[in-house]
Parts: C-alpha cells; structure tokens; sequence
C-alpha cells in the first residue's frame, strides 16, 4: 500500500528485513528494533534515513522503492525500517515519537543527519527524488517536483534525451542546467511559463546535472540551451529572457542568433593607461614610484564602466609636468601569475604600489576621485593579509603534498574553497576556529585548498569539487564521505568530536577483547 511507511535519513546503507518473505528487499536495508540499537547507528552514521510503517504490509511498496534507492546512495547513506506494528519495535516508535494511529496514515519517513534528527521528509515519494534527498539533504528539490513544471519534459540521461529526439515530431528546445546554478534558477520559471503557452506546438525539455554527477553531454555539445527540429540540433542559444518573448520567438521559425563582434582588447585600443603583463610588471612598478594598477577582466561590467574614468585620470596624470603618479591595468584573465600573486578574486581591484610597495586602496570609481587619491595617497594602510597569509591553525595545502600530508593525519576535515565566493568567506572563521579548537590533537587537522590557484586546480577537478565551499572527510588520506552538516564552529566540532569518541569505542572492544 503507498504511503503505508516512514522514512528517516542518515548513512545511505540499508539491511533485510528477515521476515518479508513476499518482496524482495534489498540486503542493504537495515531492519531496527531496539531503541539501542537506533541510537548507536545514529551515532555511526552521519545521513539516515527510515522508514517507520503501521505493519509490515503497509511497508512492502516502500521497501521496494528504497531497495532501488539503497543501491544508488550506498556508501553515501544509510536506508532503515522500523515495523511499528511488531511488538519488539512499539517501544522505539513511541521514544521516537511517530504516531501512525491515524486511519490513513500508514507510514513516514524521518531523516536524521549528525545523530539529530533533521526534517521529515515530505518530497516526491519517487526513486529519483528520494535519491537526490539522500545525496544533498539541505539542496532544493528537482525542478520536476515544482507543479508548475508539469509541461517541461525532463530528462534524466543522455539516453533519454537521444530517445526524446528520435520518438518527436514536433521541434525541442533543451534547456541544460545544474541545480544550483543561480542564473538557471531564475530562468526556470521563464521557461516553465513557456512550456505552458507553446504546450502542443513545441517541447521544452530540462536536463540537469549534480555537482557530484555532472552530465558529458553539455560540456561535449558546448551549449546552454538548444533548438532541435525534428531530432537535428539547429543552433545554441543562452540567457534568461520574460516567459512571453520566449514564447512568442519559438512560435515562428527560429533564427540563429547573430554572431557579436569580438571586442578589441583594452590593451590594444591606444590610450593613457599602461597595459602590464606577468613579464614586465616587476619592472615597471620599481621604475615608477607611484602606480595605481587596476585589475580586470574582458568580460566584467563593473570594469567596462569604470575603464573610461581609469583613462581620463591617466590623461591628466600622465600629462603633468611633476606626475603625482601613473596607471597602469593588468589584464588578469590573461596575466594569471599576476592575478594568483596578488589574490586577484574579483573585479575590478586596485591595487597601489609605493616604491614596489603594495599597499590597500579604498574604493574609487570616478576621474576625480583617482586624481585626488593620486596626488594624495594619504600614507595608505597596509594590505589586509589573506587567509591563507594569516597565522592559523589551518594547513593550507598544494595539490603536488596533499596526499602526503593527509597521510599523517588520522582524521583530517578539508575545505575547498574560493577566495573570491562569499559563502567561503562567512565560513573561515567558524572553519578557522575549530581549527585552533584541535591544534593539539596530532592526529586530527583542519585543511584548506585554494581551488582558484592553477596548482590546485586538477586537485579539485579530482576530487569532484564542483560548488564552494565543499568539505569532504579524509582517514589518513583516503576520502570517506563529504561533510554536509551545520557550517558552523559548533558543527565542525561536533563532527570531529564523533570521529574522536569513535575512536574511543573501539578501542574500549580492542581492551575488551584482550
């Protein structure tokens, strides 16, 4: 009977029911009884899920859906089931406090994350949807659980979408997203809207990818969106646009979109601003006593909008019989030395140097404001160190020693992160303080990878870092599972706390044992 179960998540690992002789369940399901026995999984797993049911018969279509579903998450969750109709398990269910006195309510389902209990789950009762809970207990649900999607056709494979192409008829325009793409979040309800309006003359198709299992098919079509009449891709096309011009676009025969002109690099356009590289900027900055330098990027907004103001002060400055100074800008997507040297994160930076001196500079955007700094730097404070600068209990690490250094460490929590991403930002103090928490412990450590930097960046692609920040758990250096609990001091603690009692427990048995 569906819906006749309860769910809770924590590790995804499940074990057989020993007395569901009629449906095939799988090994991986574990069966609970004992409250004791829950409260030690729950300790030793970090991502349970269970299911509590009224009897045994209103949990056999569940337990056939999370046999599938325990299979896909092994190694990522566990998967339990606790028979509340059984005498042995009616104590559990009531500490527990699951009540399915209720006539129509057979089943529920509980997830449990760091020994706590975390949400109920309440999403699409499905094997797709249970499984993307388990792998990201606190991500959004799929597009495909939104009503308001119900006309977008979504795709779960390249097979699939090769299928869609050859069965219709009628054109297809595929949308491939990731879902926790900012920029594909705002255009889905676009998209859906006109899914809806051209319901019959046309399909709109969705196909995502997680960060931990990212689709080849976009990356080998290159493409964000496409047009494909009758099976044959026509042409790409990219950017969020209002549900009704989207529609009424695709309501005719659809044009490519006119190929832009590439843009003249700054560098190359003349001017009063001196253009530096990774090869001569050491020397200009020692030959000149006074340079503001910007860095920016080709593609940048802000960067085209303050690029005039950076030209008309270098015009002023530069052509003053006693320069206060010049400016000079570095193309940072191109300079990338430079950029990894200076920990360029954003655009545009300025950056000030005094006698080949690096010094902070406050926000100036205007003519005015550049020539008033420049004829008046104020004695500029000092540049605010990096984190991987300042003093800490953290091990910042190198893609060539990370393995070697995680070796020596018997529990080691590693950060992957962006100077530039500000959810990364919020969390190195919390990050950094548990750190110092443990700095006496040899055998735990708190690590950091800068994914930005070209060393490091293969490092990251390896271990499938595909979103900032991303923490995964290492035992003497061999991944063990990624960290998705609280980002905070309290919920890293927490986490290395139960690895260390861990550790005592077993070796309380080892004593025991002898």
């Amino acid at each position: 009977e569906a819906g006749a179960h309860s769910l809770w998540l924590f590790d995804p690992q499940v074990v057989l029911p020993t007395r569901l002789s009629s449906t095939k369940v799988s090994s991986l399901i574990e069966r609970i009884s004992d409250p004791k026995d829950l409260k030690k999984l729950l300790r030793t797993r970090n991502n349970v899920l269970v299911l509590y049911s009224k009897s045994e018969a209103a949990a056999e279509n569940h337990l056939r859906l999370l046999s599938t579903v325990a299979q896909a998450v092994k190694g990522q969750g566990t998967v339990c089931w606790v028979d509340c109709g059984d005498s042995e398990s009616r104590k559990l269910c009531k500490k527990m406090k699951v009540d399915l006195s209720l006539k129509d309510k057979k089943v529920e389902l509980f997830h449990y994350q760091d020994g706590a209990f975390h949400t109920e789950y309440n999403r699409a009762v499905t094997f797709k949807s249970i499984v993307a809970f388990l792998k990201d207990p606190k991500g959004p649900p799929l597009w495909e659980e939104d009503p308001g999607a119900k006309d977008v056709v979504h795709i779960d494979s390249e097979k699939d979408f090769r299928r869609l192409l050859k069965k219709e008829e009628k054109p297809v325009l595929m949308m491939f997203y990731a879902p926790w793409c900012s920029m594909c979040k705002r255009m889905m309800p676009h998209f859906q809207k006109a899914a809806t309006q051209m319901r019959g003359h046309s399909v709109r198709g969705g196909l995502g990818s997680s960060p931990a299992e990212s689709s080849p098919l976009p990356q080998r079509m290159e493409i964000d969106s496409c047009w494909f009449p009758r099976g044959r891709r026509l042409f790409g096309c990219s950017g969020p646009g209002p549900a009704l011009s989207f529609a009424c676009f695709w309501s005719s025969s659809p044009q490519p979109p006119q190929p832009q002109v590439p843009e003249t690099p700054w560098a190359d356009e003349g001017g009063s601003v001196y253009h530096l590289t990774d090869e001569d900027f050491d020397q200009f900055v020692k030959e000149h006593s006074s340079v503001l330098v910007m860095f920016h990027a080709p593609w940048c907004g802000h960067c085209k909008k303050m690029k005039p103001e950076f030209e008309k002060a270098a015009e002023v400055l530069h052509g003053e019989a006693d320069s206060s100074g010049v400016l000079a800008a570095v193309d940072a997507t191109v300079n990338k030395v430079l950029a990894e040297r200076f920990h360029i994160s954003e655009f545009p930076t300025l950056k000030y140097f005094k006698n080949g001196e690096k010094y902070a500079v406050p926000v100036l955007r205007t003519k005015k404001k550049f020539i008033e700094w420049m004829q008046n730097p104020q004695a500029p404070p000092p540049p605010e160190p990096t984190w991987e600068e300042q003093q800490t209990s953290v091990l910042h690490l190198l893609g060539a020693s990370f393995r070697e250094t995680l070796k020596k460490k018997k529990h080691t929590l590693v950060m992957f992160y962006a100077p530039w991403c500000p959810h990364c930002k919020k969390v190195i103090p919390h990050f950094t303080a548990t750190a110092d928490t443990f700095k006496d412990d040899r055998k735990i450590a708190c690590a950091a990878v800068d994914c930005v930097k070209d060393q490091n960046q293969e490092l990251c692609q390896q271990e499938a870092v595909k979103a900032y920040p991303t923490f995964h758990y290492y035992h003497y250096g061999k991944f063990v599972e990624k960290y998705d609990s609280d980002r905070t001091e309290l919920g890293f603690a927490n986490f290395i706390r139960t690895l260390r009692e861990g550790d005592h427990e077993r070796l309380g048995k080892k004593k025991e044992e002898l």
